[in-house]
């Protein structure tokens, strides 16, 4: 009788030639090794979570013709199977110069029991991804935050719940007992085993090279945004501890990633930087360090500017910010709720954006850098969003220089959680607005929403996007989305 995985395997990607695997088994299983094309790669044991143990292999498949690889698990000579029993799984390669077909995923679950019951087929859109994959592979899958949904944690760890029913000076002064502890790093570990071993998911992810990075509901809902004595209170770096955890091993795939910009015996962020064919992959990780002032650090911002300026100097360039960049403006809604008693109590998902005024300047200095980036290099630049349950497309505007230089933010959102209701988008529309948003004194740099072709300015369904270079040269968004709309647009 084979042998099963608890979970994955889980594909990477951290060079052109440099794929992972990572995969978790109970501790019966012992010296896993990968078999591929590339020959026997022993694993090597990165991490426990709860009864799991978590392990890594790397496989380097040197550039060359456009390949299949097909790949299976062993302990002690006996196949290793999968939640789905499955015992080999394959993936794709490109070859040296054809343009990869990549997809963006984000906002994988349901921020409330309610909306998952009511959802019909959640894992459809995965299952859509499955088809296209078996049509045309992908070669990469960008997965840009809320890779899993955290929210229950308050209701379903005991020990969180009772804390939770304090008054906040009693939250405050808490010091987390071991059994709080052992109860937060339980709900992760289940949390991820539940949501990952999905077949529809469990299929791509063992079949897609992914670059991962979280966002708030990896952790709690709006981590990050809450006022500083609860954000640094025992609990929450307790919480923190947990999900960063499981996080690291997971999403990151481990501490030996080739990709991060961050020393990791310092572990301050997860910022990572990819050269894939002839796209720059930076991925920011925009949560690690967050408070309600301030996104990324002074060392963190310099691993990032440091990697636009000496490592992305030629071809496109991709920019994952889990929250988007250019969006409608919420500074109304913002500057009413600063004027009520219940500021703290619902700001926090107003605080995440980047428009909010605490990180107006940061969004700036990341737009002007971008931009400086953009004008020294041939290529187009691309930012990559999610958050906001809604599919869009903006667009930032340089016309300093005599010419345009532009930036696009492609928002896709979410690939299993629902868009918000008629009624909801409604309330989002009357506190927020549209307006053309100009960024420096010479109204010369601007930024905006714009309607891609085959659909409404706003995608108000659930959905997940393709970027492939057509043979027009140019670089085509293609929203694959629920309902009859099938959004599109070619970036110059």
């Amino acid at each position: 009788m084979a042998n099963k995985l608890l979970l994955g395997p889980i594909l990477g990607l951290e060079s052109n030639t440099l794929y992972t695997i990572i995969f978790v088994t109970d501790s019966k299983i012992t010296s896993p090794q990968v078999n591929s094309l590339t020959g026997t790669t022993l694993a090597v044991k990165i991490g426990e979570m709860g009864a799991g143990t978590v392990w890594r292999a790397e496989l380097n498949i040197p550039l060359g013709n456009a390949r299949d690889i097909t790949y299976s698990i062993e302990s002690n000579g006996q196949s290793v199977n999968d939640a789905r029993g499955e015992s080999k799984w394959s993936f794709y390669v490109p070859a040296e110069h054809e343009p990869p077909k990549i997809g963006y995923a984000s906002c994988n679950g349901f921020s409330d029991y309610k909306l998952m019951a009511a959802t019909d087929n959640p894992y459809r859109l995965w299952d859509e991804m499955a088809e296209q994959h078996q049509e045309a592979p992908f070669s990469l899958l960008l997965m840009g935050g809320d890779q899993v949904y955290a929210d229950s944690i308050w209701s379903t760890v005991p020990t969180l719940k009772a804390w939770n029913e304090g008054s906040r000076k009693q939250k405050i002064k808490y010091k987390p007992s071991k059994r709080m502890i052992d109860q937060l790093e339980r709900f992760y570990v289940d949390l991820y085993l539940d949501r990952w071993n999905k077949p529809a998911m469990a299929k791509m992810l063992s079949s897609i090279p992914s670059i991962m990075m979280w966002d708030d509901h990896d952790i709690i809902d709006g981590w990050g945004s809450f006022p500083a004595d609860i954000q640094t209170c025992d609990v929450y770096k307790a919480l923190f501890t947990s999900a960063k955890k499981l996080f690291s091993l997971l999403q990151i795939r481990g501490d030996s990633n080739k990709t991060l910009l961050c020393n990791q015996t310092q572990k301050a962020h997860f910022s990572s930087f990819l050269k894939f064919r002839h796209f720059n992959i930076l991925t920011l990780d925009n949560r690690s360090e967050r408070s309600i002032t301030e996104v990324m650090c002074h060392d963190h911002w310099k691993d990032v500017l440091t990697a636009l300026d000496t490592q992305c100097t030629d071809g496109d360039l991709l920019i994952l910010s889990a929250v988007p960049v250019v969006y409608r403006d919420f500074s109304f809604a913002e500057s009413a709720l600063d004027a009520t008693p219940w500021e703290e109590e619902l700001t926090d998902d107003l605080k995440d954006h980047w428009r909010a005024k605490e990180h107006e300047g940061e969004r700036l200095k990341l737009i002007m850098r971008l931009l400086d980036n953009a004008n020294r290099r041939e290529g187009k630049t691309v930012m990559l969003s999610g958050d906001v349950h809604l599919g869009g497309l903006g667009i930032i505007r340089d016309e300093r220089g005599g010419s345009t230089n532009s930036i696009h933010q492609v928002i896709s959102s979410g690939i299993v959680h629902p868009a918000p209701t008629y009624i909801q988008w409604l309330g989002i529309l009357a506190v927020t607005n549209d307006e053309m948003e100009y960024l420096d004194e010479t109204r010369l740099v601007t930024a905006n929403m714009i309607k891609p072709h085959g659909s409404n300015k706003y995608i108000r369904n659930r959905n997940f996007v393709t970027l492939l270079e057509g043979s027009d040269s140019k670089l085509w968004i293609n929203w694959i989305c629920e309902g009859k709309d099938k959004p599109s647009y070619p970036l110059q």
